[in-house]
């Protein structure tokens, strides 16, 4: 997948499963300040991701994930491991 196709996908994933405005994401909207996500948010993200990668993010990959672009770039990441 590329990081295009990474974003699209989330995009989907954050208004079917969060119902967040579509209008409102964008790559650098802030998960936590922009979307109102709090840290139950992050951890279904996180188990969202998995269900669609089939791979699952360790803590560690996700704790530094502030933006709709470092989500991207996080699952992009586990996508190449």
């Amino acid at each position: 997948m590329t990081n295009e196709e990474i974003y699209l996908r989330l995009k989907e994933v954050l208004v079917e499963s969060f119902m967040i405005e579509e209008s409102a994401i964008r790559p650098e909207a802030n998960l936590y300040t922009d979307l109102d996500f709090d840290s139950i948010d992050a951890i279904d993200l996180a188990a969202k991701i998995h269900l669609v990668t089939g791979k699952q993010l360790k803590p560690e990959q996700f704790k530094n994930v502030r933006t709709v672009n470092d989500a991207v770039e996080a699952v992009a990441e586990l996508l190449r491991s």
